[in-house]
């Protein structure tokens, strides 16, 4: 399984159209220690597999060619940043990332907006969640869809005494969402 990783690397790194010198910038690997762990004059370690995982934003699993699981859930690891609970429903880096959020009461309190690169899609499951988005002051109940260009200023919150759940996807600016009532064809 080791000796294919570097032919697997170097085929990842030519479909993606990256030098050894872009990638070993990306990295902090130099150019040299890549170009030997590609040809397989360097054994690969998790230490030079992690940043190169980053870099190419693929699994572990997918760069030393795992075996498959056959197992297709989302064993998803709970963040917890400011209060606010993310499950990660998504196993990929990069793209599209989709995320369970769990909002404490009254969480955050005084709400700031922040833009960044991005475009998100939110549904609200349960409880009730404010939307700051640049002049917009929303509330959105159960079963309500918002949908914004992140670079928009925004804020979300729950503004009620019990937690709120929502389900959010971010992708890449750019990357819309389509939503469809009915299959195609119909």
């Amino acid at each position: 399984m080791l000796a294919a990783v570097g032919p697997r690397l170097r085929a990842l790194r030519t479909r993606r159209g990256v030098t050894l010198a872009q990638l070993a910038e990306t990295t902090g690997i130099s150019v040299s220690t890549l170009s030997r762990l590609e040809s397989g004059g360097r054994r690969p370690t998790l230490e030079l597999l992690l940043p190169l995982a980053r870099a190419y934003q693929v699994p572990l699993d997918e760069l030393v060619g795992a075996p498959a699981t056959g197992d297709p859930r989302v064993h998803p690891r709970p963040i917890v940043r400011h209060g606010i609970t993310f499950l990660p429903l998504t196993r990929r880096p990069g793209g599209l990332q989709a995320f369970k959020q769990i909002l404490p009461p009254h969480t955050p309190a005084e709400p700031e907006q922040q833009t960044h690169e991005g475009y998100e899609w939110l549904y609200v499951l349960s409880g009730r969640v404010r939307l700051l988005l640049a002049e917009h002051d929303l509330l959105l109940s159960p079963g309500e869809v918002a949908e914004f260009d992140t670079r928009l200023p925004h804020a979300v919150a729950n503004p009620d005494p019990h937690p709120a759940e929502l389900l959010t996807l971010f992708g890449p600016q750019g990357e819309r969402l389509h939503v469809r009532a009915r299959p195609a064809g119909s």
